[in-house]
């Protein structure tokens, strides 16, 4: 039988949890792509990245952030590759789709995905279009810090900016948010 080609030697317990941060590093990666394929793809090599790179992993130190920035690097290695791809583009079929109406009842752009369901369900449809509505970057920070909850430094170093960027980003999120949502306060509040 064949060893494995390319893999590091993997401990059990190395396994055990980094699979266990699977869910949480998908709906990152589909807040990242907005398309489910993609997320799944991007998660897909983000593993084998990091299954590759199991014996660079120093135990004791947070195995979970250390997958968010094999995420966040190869989705942003992706944004890079795709944007030297060169792009065909068939003028007839764009100005057709442009002009078609979007299917009814349907934001334009948006996928009902598993994640977009139950966003939708727990969360207020107001706060989702106001955090839909947040520019990438401050989408990204705020999303890590207050839903996933890793610090400061940790998103800084995933997300390859200093930890300065960091708090200015999650702070003018946070305004962008307050000022969309604050005339839907009750009066009494």
């Amino acid at each position: 039988m064949k060893p494995r080609q390319g893999l590091g030697q993997v401990s059990p317990a190395f396994e055990a949890e980094a699979l266990a941060s699977l869910d949480t590093l998908y709906r990152a990666a589909l807040r990242l792509t907005r398309v489910p394929a993609d997320a799944e793809d991007l998660v897909q090599e983000t593993f084998l990245k990091a299954f590759r790179s199991a014996d660079r992993f120093e135990p004791g130190t947070n195995l979970r952030a250390w997958l968010f920035t094999i995420l966040h690097n190869t989705a942003r290695n992706r944004v890079r590759d795709r944007a030297r791809d060169t792009v065909a583009i068939d003028s007839e079929i764009v100005d057709r789709a442009a002009d078609a109406p979007p299917p009814a009842g349907a934001r334009a752009g948006a996928a009902e995905t598993p994640e977009t369901l139950l966003l939708r369900e727990t969360l207020a449809p107001e706060l989702q279009a106001a955090i839909d509505a947040l520019p990438d970057a401050f989408r990204q920070a705020i999303w890590l810090r207050d839903v996933e909850e890793f610090s400061y430094a940790e998103i800084a170093q995933m997300l390859s900016i200093p930890i300065g960027t960091v708090m200015s980003r999650i702070s003018r999120g946070r305004h962008l948010l307050f000022e969309r949502l604050k005339d839907l306060r009750p009066a009494n509040a």
